[in-house]
């Protein structure tokens, strides 16, 4: 499992012009899936998330995880993250999981985040979406379950 985390003072996704999921301050996270991702994967990634420390303190050091300083996820699945572009101009795009395993544990992992404490918005899954955020530093993380 491939996350890109982006702290965000503001994001929004819409489908079709409605918007299925906003968020005021917090993090937007990209969230691809590959074939032999599983629970654990999607659990280890949602606790790493939580935990992490990317909000600056009174020092100004990130040292503050969401949970102190307040915010929200809006979770976006995006097979592109898995795009192999070492042939041709053309990516390819056969490590991203195919939907009938990736909807579930991405659903799973939503709910894992909302099991570590943290409100979570959603796009809609398989569906082109337009993402609105204001990228706040910029702070952007990747997370992948591969690198444990």
């Amino acid at each position: 499992m491939r996350v890109v985390l982006q702290r965000s003072g503001a994001a929004s996704v819409k489908v079709d012009g409605q918007i299925t999921g906003a968020i005021e301050k917090g993090y937007v996270l990209l969230v691809g899936i590959t074939h032999e991702d599983t629970k654990e994967d999607a659990d280890y990634i949602a606790s790493k998330i939580a935990k992490t420390r990317i909000w600056e303190d009174e020092e100004g050091k990130m040292n503050i995880a969401i949970h102190e300083h307040g915010g929200a996820i809006l979770s976006i699945s995006q097979f592109t993250l898995y795009a192999n572009t070492k042939k041709g101009n053309r990516p390819s795009f056969t490590a991203a999981s195919r939907p009938d395993h990736s909807e579930p544990l991405w659903e799973y992992f939503n709910e894992a985040l909302r099991q570590e404490g943290l409100e979570v918005q959603t796009g809609v899954f398989g569906a082109m979406m337009d993402v609105s955020l204001v990228n706040d530093g910029p702070v952007t993380i990747i997370f992948d379950s591969k690198e444990k």
